[in-house]
């Protein structure tokens, strides 16, 4: 990034600012619009409450955190065996095993 122009690094340091921002009035405008149904499905009594399924929600969570886990850490092991940017892909490596093997735990019971 050293020859490239002042002008050129700010337009580069602001996409990632742009991206999230862009995505958080996103977000802000479906859950306003999530909100205004449910107050006018309230009003009008046909108001259902939302089932959350956490058993598929551990089970894809977990297994999506895990394979771009295991993806990352192979790529950063690979590009430099010993440092710190190897948390990068091992976080999300534990946090979806985590969540695998409390897919399993919580619902051996249910079987």
């Amino acid at each position: 990034m050293e020859n490239l122009s002042a002008a050129t690094q700010v337009i580069i340091a602001l996409i990632p600012v742009v991206g999230i921002t862009m995505a958080a009035i996103l977000i802000f405008f479906a859950m306003l619009w999530k909100h205004s149904e449910n107050k006018l499905a309230i009003k009008n009594n046909t108001y259902r409450p939302t089932e959350f399924n956490l058993k598929a929600f551990s089970l894809l969570a977990g297994l999506c955190l895990l394979g771009v886990g295991g993806v990352l850490s192979a790529l950063f092991i690979i590009i430099e065996p010993v440092s710190w940017n190897i948390l990068g892909g091992l976080i999300p490596f534990i946090i979806g095993f985590m969540l695998i093997i409390f897919f399993k735990i919580n619902f051996k019971s249910e079987k």
